[in-house]
């Protein structure tokens, strides 16, 4: 999958500013690093979660997100300066996939977005992955 355009890469500007847990071999940069052999594990427990902050404020048209092993999963935005006063705008069961990745694609309109917050509300194993966070600038 290219990622050329993509506004959630740390080249494109994007920074995970929060995550709940860290593995030092998969920590959360891993996301966004843009690296398909990389990426971020759970330390168990839920919910867990991560904050991407893109570069400023921008309208994006479409999430990708490839991980293993969520079961449920909530999406939050913020428009504010700093992460903060985020609004719920899509919560979703994935479908359980075995050895392979989930990708899920969350088609949006127009959606003005300057921060984002992945809630994983719930596994399929005591521990998921994040390999990747797309988003398409909607220029």
């Amino acid at each position: 999958m290219t990622r050329a355009g993509d506004v959630c890469l740390s080249s494109a500007g994007a920074q995970v500013t929060l995550a709940t847990s860290s593995d030092e071999r998969h920590p959360p940069e891993h996301i966004i690093d843009g690296n398909p052999e990389t990426f971020w594990t759970t330390t168990g427990m839920f919910p867990q979660e991560f904050i991407i902050s893109l570069r400023g404020l921008l309208k994006i048209s479409k999430i990708t997100l490839q991980s293993t092993w969520i079961r449920s999963l909530r999406i939050e935005k913020s428009v504010s300066k700093e992460p903060i006063n985020f609004e719920r705008f899509v919560e979703r069961d994935l479908e359980h996939v075995d050895r392979q990745l989930q990708v899920e694609e969350f088609p949006l309109a127009g959606l003005q977005v300057a921060h984002l917050r992945f809630v994983i509300l719930s596994g399929f194993d005591h521990f998921v992955s994040v390999c990747s966070v797309s988003a398409e600038e909607d220029v």
